[in-house]
């Protein structure tokens, strides 16, 4: 069983590094976030079924596991470092465009609810409307039309961070 968990984390890392990384900015708070879903994911693991795929599974418990991470962690009070980022400001000119546009984006994409950052997470990582569906445990018809929604929105966002309306 062990050996099969291990082979699990191995070959879907990947999306558990995309979870980490949607949810935490900070590098040590996705370490953190990461152990925490392997840790649910290694509870949750002697009940796994095989009745969906184990990246339908693995996305479902990393979604969860993050979601309520979020959602704690939000309560908390927020400590500033005056040597943050916050006031460095970068030569956005030295910057290849495609990371600008990538940065802007995933900020766009945090300020999503916790849902629809699920779906777009899902969405983006080409997972099929039916996937999406049963990760998440929605309808097929409400995955898309959150996802029309979702792509209104940030175009509308990503619209105001360029023209500044």
């Amino acid at each position: 069983m062990e050996k099969v968990f291990i082979q699990y984390i191995n070959d879907y890392r990947g999306l558990l590094f995309k979870v980490c990384n949607l949810y935490c900015r900070d590098a040590e708070d996705r370490k953190d976030l990461f152990q925490e879903i392997v840790l649910q994911l290694w509870k949750a693991f002697p009940s796994f079924r095989g009745e969906s795929s184990p990246s339908t599974w693995m996305y479902r418990v990393a979604l969860n596991t993050a979601i309520s991470n979020y959602r704690k962690e939000s309560r908390k009070p927020q400590m500033q470092d005056t040597n943050s980022i916050f006031f460095e400001i970068p030569d956005i000119y030295s910057l290849p465009m495609r990371i600008e546009n990538q940065r802007m984006l995933y900020d766009a994409i945090g300020k999503l609810n916790d849902l629809e950052k699920a779906v777009i997470l899902l969405y983006l990582d080409e997972k099929s409307y039916a996937e999406i569906a049963e990760i998440l445990g929605i309808t097929l018809s409400n995955v898309g039309v959150r996802i029309n929604r979702i792509k209104n929105k940030l175009s509308q966002q990503l619209k105001n961070n360029i023209y500044g309306s």
